[in-house]
């Protein structure tokens, strides 16, 4: 009753204030999508797609001629994927390099949310910031345009807010119905309250104790990598010359017959895979190179002023069983005053971020400090009956946000969480700051003002309501189609109509027959994901020319399980040998960097130093007894360390086969002396690590376990081993 009356009472309080603005709202949202439909019609008659799309080399020889382009973008992140494709789709002559991969920064290491930010309005509110609201109004703006042309990379996520203090009710309801109607006609759907048993349901795994209910409200999500590389596949498809891996060594630049000064006009480029340099040449140079931007400002005019102020945000990912399928948490006010999301993605749960500042990288790596903090916030928000366990962490990464100051604002010092737009005295035009969101918004705004320098014959941003590469023909329908025509499991049919769209029907084309009753094509790469060997050669022709590229960017693998992008990287490394002729040294090369990349940057040394030779044994005495009685049973001779002829022995015996490689894999994660050997201090900590919930999913402790009960089970069972876990 209480609950009703609460909900009554602020219903009333801010429904007049609300209404008010709403009519104009809708009204301006419509007349701007009017207007942007017209737009995508016009482009549909002006460029005509490319069915194939170009190879690298040909890009390369694109990027190598004599041509001068209109349009020079430096950076393959989201931002400057969106410059190329606006650019393009305006008939403009554009070429795009990129230094590493596409969206091998910022852009992939996300949290994965299309968003306005919630946490921006209220603060746009309180502060009185109108800056801040027009942010957050083109956000929403720009959150529907993406789930409208990319609907198979993105949907709508409902987001529970859940509320533990009766007065909290009403002042974030009242915010979060302000979040739907300042997006008005782009509201994904209006949000609602729910009691406190409703709130279980949907969530069950929730801290009942003191909750009163919960807000739910929708948000967007995406696969933020592949997006990154829809952008820009779209703007080759529509005529653009991009190259990832290759570096801008150094601006080209002219003297202007008019003004006498030195302006920008092109770049000298590397192809970071051979070696060679080469010019290109443009009208106009775009520096879209986020977190990197003043390198390239001081590469234009060492005496610039940094304008870049990087802050690191790490994330966390858990098994899916810590969140519902579809719904997700959002922690407003976390114990330092930061937010925390908590979300279902891909199937696992991503949690995130921190916001703490940082030095440029391109390599950041995630602190074991804020991993801890994120895993403390989490068993905040859940039950006491989920236990949550530095062990269960499967990944974790660290991104650099490009935050900016705005170098033509007289206060250098303040932040600006919208995007900048900035012109060099040579012509160099910046864009930095914004968020993933506003891309396309961003991307207008730069050409804008490309056209506008250079005086450009072109007319007004075409990409609004322009789907991106995958999108036109995509329907939630369409896996069905890649079961019953080609074969392919139902999972992964749903992932690669999820991932490709339209695209998908190649990727089955060119699977693998797998050489059983079903499914009839598509080898995974690895048993518990869906990813399969087809999309190693797709993942070529999307211009993946490293492993790395491959899980990380192509596939997700390591954002999702570092441990079982470890296992697949062979396989992946093979593949890719056979259709880019490579050789045994340079195959030893990828392995290496791509086994490092997932070491430093995804989270795995931070998972491998919970169990390392200097690890605590803190044991019951009884359970050191059982856990060397455990031991024992494999080490028969009392050598004080097993080998993998002694697993051998002890598992054909309770006749469980397993070939010699996976047994070494397994040994090796607990050999922490790197002797060859799993000696018994090494088994001893390996077993507290796993009951302090540091390490979970061991394989040699499920093994050793199972074997124990095996062969317990040919004679009578103790009471004091029928139970208790590991």
């Amino acid at each position: 009753m209480a609950f009703q009356k609460a909900i009554r009472g602020t219903a009333l309080v801010g429904g007049g204030a609300l209404a008010t603005v709403l009519g104009l709202s809708h009204f301006a949202q419509y007349r701007r999508k009017q207007a942007n439909l017209a737009s995508v019609q016009a482009v549909d008659c002006f460029n005509i797609q490319l069915k194939e799309l170009p190879s690298r080399e040909t890009q390369l020889t694109s990027l190598q001629s004599n041509t001068e382009f209109d349009i020079l973008v430096i950076g393959g992140g989201a931002t400057g994927a969106g410059c190329a494709l606006d650019a393009v789709t305006r008939g403009l002559r554009t070429a795009l390099v990129e230094r590493d991969d596409f969206s091998s920064g910022t852009s992939s290491r996300s949290t994965k949310l299309i968003h306005g930010g919630v946490r921006y309005l209220q603060k746009a509110i309180v502060n009185l910031d109108y800056e801040q609201y027009r942010m957050v109004k083109d956000a929403l703006h720009e959150r529907a345009n993406l789930l409208e042309i990319a609907p198979h990379l993105s949907h709508a996520l409902p987001i529970m807010l859940p509320i533990y203090k009766w007065w909290q009710l009403p002042y974030y309801w009242i915010g979060i119905k302000l979040y739907d109607l300042v997006a008005g006609a782009n509201c994904l759907k209006s949000s609602y309250v729910l009691s406190k048993s409703r709130a279980l349901e949907h969530f069950p795994m929730l801290q009942k104790d003191k909750l009163v209910g919960a807000i739910v409200y929708y948000d967007g999500q995406h696969n933020d990598a592949r997006m990154n590389l829809a952008i820009a596949l779209t703007a080759a498809r529509y005529g653009a010359a991009i190259a990832n891996y290759v570096e801008v060594k150094n601006l080209l630049k002219r003297k202007d017959p008019v003004s006498g000064k030195l302006q920008v006009c092109g770049a000298r480029c590397m192809d970071m895979l051979t070696g060679c340099e080469f010019e290109v040449r443009a009208k106009c140079v775009i520096n879209a190179t986020g977190p990197f931007t003043d390198t390239l400002r001081k590469m234009d005019n060492q005496c610039t002023e940094n304008i870049c102020q990087p802050s690191a945000g790490v994330h966390i990912v858990m098994p899916g069983y810590y969140s519902p399928e579809n719904m997700g948490l959002l922690d407003p006010a976390t114990s330092d005053g930061r937010v925390i999301f908590f979300l279902p993605w891909e199937k696992m749960t991503i949690a995130g971020t921190t916001d703490s500042p940082t030095d440029i990288t391109p390599h950041p790596i995630p602190s074991e400090e804020d991993i801890n903090f994120i895993l403390n916030e989490v068993r905040n928000y859940l039950s006491c009956d989920v236990e949550v366990r530095r062990g269960d962490v499967l990944a974790a990464w660290s991104g650099i946000r490009p935050l900016v100051t705005d170098p033509s604002s007289k206060d250098t010092q303040s932040i600006s969480r919208n995007h900048v737009v900035d012109t060099s005295d040579s012509g160099l035009i910046t864009i930095a700051g914004g968020k993933w969101t506003t891309y396309r918004a961003m991307a207008e705004d730069t050409i804008d003002v490309a056209v506008k320098n250079h005086n450009f014959k072109v007319g007004p941003s075409r990409t609004a309501n322009l789907f991106l590469q995958g999108g036109k023909e995509w329907s939630p329908t369409m896996y069905i189609r890649l079961v019953q025509d080609y074969g392919l499991e139902n999972e992964v049919a749903q992932h690669l109509a999820s991932t490709y769209g339209d695209k998908a029907f190649e990727v089955a084309k060119i699977a693998s027959v797998t050489g059983k009753r079903w499914p009839i094509v598509g080898i995974r790469l690895v048993s518990e994901f869906p990813y399969i060997e087809a999309e190693v050669k797709y993942g070529i022709k999307e211009y993946a020319c490293t492993a790395v590229d491959i899980i990380s960017r192509r596939t997700r693998l390591a954002f999702l399980n570092v441990q079982a992008a470890e296992e697949a990287l062979p396989k992946i490394v093979d593949l890719m040998a056979k259709e880019l002729n490579w050789c045994e040294e340079r195959k030893k090369e990828e392995l290496e960097c791509a086994t490092r990349f997932l070491y430093y940057e995804m989270g795995y040394k931070s998972r491998s130093e919970q169990l390392t030779d200097c690890s605590e044994i803190s044991l019951q005495p009884s359970d050191i007894e059982r856990y060397k009685k455990r031991f024992h049973m494999f080490d028969k001779e009392q050598k004080g360390f097993i080998t993998i002829i002694d697993v051998q022995r002890v598992l054909e015996s309770i006749d469980i086969q397993m070939d010699e490689n996976t047994l070494h894999e397994i040994l090796n994660e607990v050999d922490l002396n790197k002797n060859g050997l799993v000696e018994l201090h090494e088994f001893l900590q390996l077993m507290s690590a796993v009951q302090k919930g540091m390490v979970s999913g061991s394989r040699l402790a499920i093994l050793m376990k199972t074997a124990e009960e095996n062969l317990g089970s040919r004679s009578s069972i103790p009471v004091d081993r029928s139970c208790g876990g590991l």
